[in-house]
């Protein structure tokens, strides 16, 4: 097979997720397997060329996986024209301006969510990589993960009928960083820095609930910081401004009602760190990331409310789980493969900069809900 390289400036690599997921999870595992198979007798080759501001954090992660590219200079690498695509996957405040800079350097752009601080800058990048004629992605991993993988069959076969009504909860305890380290970075409790959970995870819900269900047509939320006061990575403490815990009802198109619970306050009592229930005339699910449980209107028991007796029957028992039909990759690999075919062979492709500005929309209209303490509509975003 021919062999053809593309160059991936990745930026913000030195970060958890950076790291992980989408340098040794996605790219380096494509390169584990030889590289990505286009299907025409040749396979892609991504060279990643890691990008950032600490250069020997930066080396070390080169000498640990072999690779040869490292600069701390964002502009020389933007210049360089064997560079096709730049990645992103820095803190939120920075992202838009490097973004920015690699739309204007007309390279293809991929990058995390949520895309930029405000609505209204992430559409304006939209509009940007439009009108500059490149390709352009935002991650949205979790539509490929198993468990909303099975999920998706479940809606697509008609396993529920009329859609009722989906329950998400989301969360768990995050350390304050005295007496144990927190388990997420400081910035992440500070407004100032563009922190907070509903920046973080409305997004998700937005793309997840517009993919399976239908467009968010209204937003009611209620935030709260529940803990004022945490510790950062130096063992300071400091003053937590940004919301950690968020309650949202959202009215989706066609008539179904979401509730999603967000917390980083709250202490695990699911099967999975995120559950969604699905409720529909025919059936309903619980599907967490891995896995999925089903009952059928067929299956459903008949309980009988009475406080007087102790309860006998063992309802999560009585649900069935949905096989493994198609064991699922890494998601964040899939889509990066998806993205990397969109790229070289035009492959036809939806989670662009526009479904990315959907779900920065989503979180401002959130955190606007809650100060005005009311519902609100969620405008149609469009080009």
């Amino acid at each position: 097979m021919e062999r053809r390289t593309i160059k991936i400036a990745m930026n913000g690599v030195t970060g958890r997720m950076g790291y992980r997921q989408h340098l040794v999870r996605s790219v380096l595992a494509l390169r584990e397997h030889g590289g990505l198979d286009l299907g025409d007798g040749t396979v892609l080759w991504p060279e990643p060329v890691l990008v950032g501001r600490r250069e020997p954090a930066l080396r070390a992660i080169a000498e640990r996986h072999g690779l040869e590219h490292v600069s701390t200079d964002l502009e020389a690498v933007l210049a360089d024209p064997e560079v096709g695509i730049y990645f992103d996957a820095q803190v939120t405040g920075v992202r838009e301006a490097a973004v920015r800079q690699a739309i204007a350097a007309g390279k293809h752009v991929y990058c995390e969510k949520p895309t930029a601080l405000t609505f209204e800058s992430s559409l304006d990048l939209a509009r940007l990589a439009a009108a500059a004629g490149i390709k352009h992605g935002v991650v949205q991993d979790k539509l490929f993960l198993p468990g909303l993988l099975k999920l998706k069959r479940l809606i697509d076969g008609g396993f529920f009928g009329e859609i009722l009504s989906v329950r998400g909860e989301f969360g768990y305890w995050v350390f304050e960083g005295d007496w144990q380290p927190a388990q997420r970075p400081s910035w992440n409790y500070r407004a100032q820095d563009g922190g907070g959970i509903v920046a973080d995870m409305f997004p998700h819900w937005e793309y997840l609930l517009h993919e399976l269900f239908g467009r968010v047509r209204t937003v009611q939320a209620l935030t709260h910081t529940h803990i004022g006061r945490r510790w950062d990575e130096e063992g300071k403490p400091y003053e937590a401004t940004a919301d950690d815990a968020a309650y949202g009802i959202f009215e989706l198109e066609g008539g179904a009602v979401a509730q999603i619970n967000s917390s980083w306050a709250v202490r695990v009592h699911r099967d999975e760190l995120v559950e969604f229930q699905v409720d529909g005339t025919h059936g309903s699910a619980v599907a967490g990331l891995r896995g999925c449980r089903v009952q059928h209107r067929g299956a459903t028991p008949k309980p009988v409310w009475n406080p007087d007796l102790p309860q006998t029957e063992a309802f999560r028992s009585q649900w069935q789980e949905v096989p493994d039909n198609d064991p699922a990759d890494n998601g964040f690999k899939a889509q990066w493969e998806l993205f990397l075919r969109h790229v070289v062979l035009d492959e036809p492709w939806r989670w662009d900069l526009l479904a990315g500005a959907r779900g920065v929309q989503l979180a401002d209209l959130g955190l606007r809900s809650s100060a005005e303490g009311r519902r609100l509509p969620v405008p149609e975003v469009a080009l």
